[in-house]
């Protein structure tokens, strides 16, 4: 990285312009969504309003048929005497109620104070319509000489005026007929009707200016999204072009670059910037890495890890590096009676599960190898004997594994021996690795000791 010490790095950062897009972008959509949410609003106001005035435009028809359905049956009572149309008068009064329902309705509606006048002088007088009608069936009755027994509880407690009472029943039919058929009872009727349409008339103002409102409120929230969604669109087109500078058109260099085996142009962002100057100085190293690299395609062909070849051409590489550095050797115990209690294929089998616990247990930057035929080893690189507790737990891990199967193959362990080296792989390294694992075997196999402990112990013991 010297190259980038000596110049320093200048451009637009990707992250910052994505930051800075994407907070804009958030803050529009933001309000295009309020717009969005007012604007539904809006028409669902029209759309109450219409159903508003489409309901009472119903509910007055209602209270128009059931007033027409109630004077109908009184009239038929009156002339014809029926006492079905008096029960047909008051299943409508008081089961079917479509005019007292639909008076109710309408009563619910956010209407203004004198639209809501005409509709309680409407319900006052059909009130008081109601009564006359009880009132002429009730002479009906009385002229019939109708058993009291027979008539219905409104009838049956309308009282007669003495006057009435005292008519003959010729006279009473007459009268009875001339309060429902007559000009006064008609002009009520009107009166009513008249009150119920002045009440469409105002709801329907009222509803006229409710909807103008919100058309008028809807066509400003429109316009509103309409210029959100333009900056938005501009936002969109900016985001390209400034992607196809900065993020594209440095892609298609360097992949011209890297096909001819060329260093990267110094180009674009400032990642992309960065990424050049780091490609070039591993394009410049690269030389030096190939030996180390081309040891990866030489694996053991049962295990799929690296054989003993590439282990000991990896050697010579680390011999030349200053890195620290442990080595370990393995061995699988036992591994002779596995063989031949089970056969080959199950030790096979042993040795490929071994080989998987050894490179999951480690860092991919170790390397994990075969080196016999049920002795592996692992190097570890950037370790320093303060790494000995993970390393044995990693060991056991695996002998926990291993002496637990549940993948039906026989209990195995392993036995270890390590060695740390502060400066790649010293000659001694592999030595003093294999001199821990002999103690380990001595001392009942299935475990992990280090060429330092022994040292130690020896020490001690001096």
């Amino acid at each position: 990285m010297e190259e980038k010490a000596k110049k320093p790095i200048k451009g637009i950062k990707i992250r910052s312009m994505n930051v800075k897009m994407i907070i804009l972008s958030c803050v529009l959509y933001i309000i295009l969504l309020v717009a969005t949410i007012n604007a539904a609003g809006q028409y669902r106001n029209m759309v109450s309003n219409t159903e508003d005035y489409v309901a009472c435009e119903r509910d007055a028809a209602l209270v128009r048929e059931g007033s027409d359905y109630l004077t109908e049956q009184v009239r038929l009572y009156t002339v014809t005497k029926d006492p079905q149309y008096m029960e047909a008068y008051f299943t409508e009064v008081y089961t079917t109620r479509r005019r007292d329902a639909a008076l109710e309705k309408m009563q619910a509606f956010d209407v203004s104070d004198g639209a809501l006048a005409y509709l309680q002088t409407a319900h006052e007088n059909s009130n008081k319509l109601m009564e006359q009608e009880i009132y002429a069936m009730r002479l009906t009755a009385a002229a019939q000489k109708t058993d009291e027994t027979e008539l219905a509880e409104d009838v049956r407690n309308m009282a007669l005026t003495a006057q009435d009472a005292d008519l003959s029943p010729e006279e009473m039919i007459a009268k009875a007929q001339d309060m429902v058929f007559g000009t006064s009872y008609q002009e009520a009727k009107e009166s009513i009707m008249s009150n119920i349409s002045r009440f469409i008339d105002s709801i329907m103002g009222d509803t006229m200016g409710k909807q103008q409102d919100s058309a008028q409120a809807l066509k400003k929230t429109m316009t509103t999204q309409q210029i959100l969604i333009s900056i938005l669109f501009a936002e969109n087109i900016m985001t390209f072009i400034l992607i196809s500078i900065l993020v594209v058109k440095p892609l298609d260099i360097y992949i011209e670059n890297i096909g001819e085996k060329e260093r990267l142009q110094i180009t674009g962002s400032y990642e992309f910037k960065y990424l050049a100057l780091t490609y070039n100085n591993i394009y410049e190293l690269n030389a030096n890495n190939e030996a180390m690299l081309s040891y990866r395609a030489e694996h053991d062909a049962l295990t799929g890890i690296i054989n003993r070849g590439a282990f000991d051409r990896l050697r010579q590489i680390l011999k030349t590096q200053q890195a620290p550095l442990a080595l370990l050797i393995i061995d699988v115990d036992k591994f002779k009676q596995v063989n031949d209690g089970y056969g080959h294929e199950t030790g096979d089998r042993v040795l490929r599960k071994v080989a998987k616990l050894l490179e999951e247990s480690f860092r991919s930057s170790d390397y994990a190898a075969r080196i016999g035929g049920d002795e592996f080893a692992v190097i570890v690189t950037e370790a320093a004997p303060e790494m000995k507790p993970a390393i044995v737990k990693k060991i056991s891990g695996i002998n926990e594994k291993l002496m637990n199967p549940s993948d039906g193959l026989p209990k195995v362990s392993l036995s270890v021996g390590g060695a740390f080296s502060p400066n790649g792989f010293e000659d001694m390294l592999y030595k003093n690795a294999d001199m821990a694992l002999y103690q380990v075997k001595e001392n009942g196999r299935c475990g992990c000791r280090f060429y330092e402990e022994l040292q130690e112990a020896a020490s001690t013991e001096g």
